[in-house]
């Protein structure tokens, strides 16, 4: 055959192999998927609560579960830090979790609790998560609320424990009035996005 069409062969299957790593991303990488769970839960502070929000459906959470065509268990506390998060793990055991999306940070930061704490609590959570044979969704939150590299580490932290991950979930929203409510909280229009954002991903894993 001729090395030319070998190598045009070549070139068309790495882009395949790229393409799919880019539709799936890190989908064999992920513990416990696929899970043998049946419940998809979203685990976290007010912006899972949906604070801001003019009512429950409009929360990112409830947008979600109309976008799946799926119930999602809320277990969103306003105010709640990392810390808050790991004393309420026994929660969890009330359901067969297939995935938790966890959102915390974002207090803590505005607390002034160290990132190295931050990271160990969430580090916590997720290996609960996993320890219930559920798929772990860390998503992040960096906007002006968390600097110094806190996406990076979120990142590595999540590559690390074999979670799934989505980069900073109020990109392009904080600070602008269009989207969100107050300082810190989305409006409907914001929450929208969210969802919208996050709902690749989260399907990969629930369906």
């Amino acid at each position: 055959m001729n090395r030319k069409y070998i190598f045009i062969g070549l070139a068309v299957a790495v882009v395949a192999v790229v393409g799919v790593v880019l539709v799936w991303p890190g989908a064999g990488e992920v513990k416990n998927y696929p899970s043998s769970g049946t419940d998809v839960i979203a685990f976290g502070d007010s912006l899972v609560q949906g604070v801001g929000a003019s009512a429950p459906e409009k929360n990112f959470v409830s947008v979600l579960s109309a976008q799946l065509g799926r119930p999602i268990v809320n277990l969103g506390v306003s105010g709640n830090t990392t810390a808050d998060g790991v004393q309420r793990l026994g929660e969890l055991d009330k359901y067969q979790p297939k995935v938790v999306m966890v959102l915390l940070s974002g207090n803590d930061r505005l607390r002034g609790i160290p990132q190295e704490q931050t990271l160990a609590n969430l580090a916590t959570i997720i290996e609960y998560i996993q320890n219930r044979g559920a798929v772990a969704v860390l998503l992040g939150v960096r906007g002006d609320l968390l600097g110094n590299g806190h996406d990076d580490k979120l990142k590595a932290l999540a590559e690390n424990r074999q979670a799934a991950y989505l980069p900073d979930v109020l990109d392009g929203l904080f600070g602008n009035s269009r989207y969100m409510t107050d300082l810190v909280h989305p409006n409907d229009a914001g929450y929208a996005k969210i969802a919208n954002r996050i709902y690749p991903l989260l399907r990969t894993y629930a369906d």
